[in-house]
């Protein structure tokens, strides 16, 4: 889901993921969440819809699950 929503392009955001026709960042979203906004008010304040605040976690998903973890000493 999150292909048709997230895209990434060096002429936007220096590049980073941001939802497609808009320059709201993943990272953005995913603080808002953080910070205990909800998706609707999320979807609001930034312009998006609450499918796109989902691609952003389905992204931010997929990016840690691809992530290979190391043990540092």
């Amino acid at each position: 889901m999150f292909e048709d929503r997230i895209i990434i392009d060096p002429e936007i955001r220096h590049g980073k993921p941001v939802i497609k026709g808009t320059r709201v960042p993943v990272d953005v979203i995913l603080g808002s969440l953080a910070g205990g906004m909800e998706v609707r008010e999320i979807a609001e304040e930034y312009g998006i819809t609450g499918e796109d605040v989902r691609a952003a976690i389905e992204y931010a998903a997929k990016i840690i699950a691809s992530e290979e973890i190391g043990v540092y000493a």
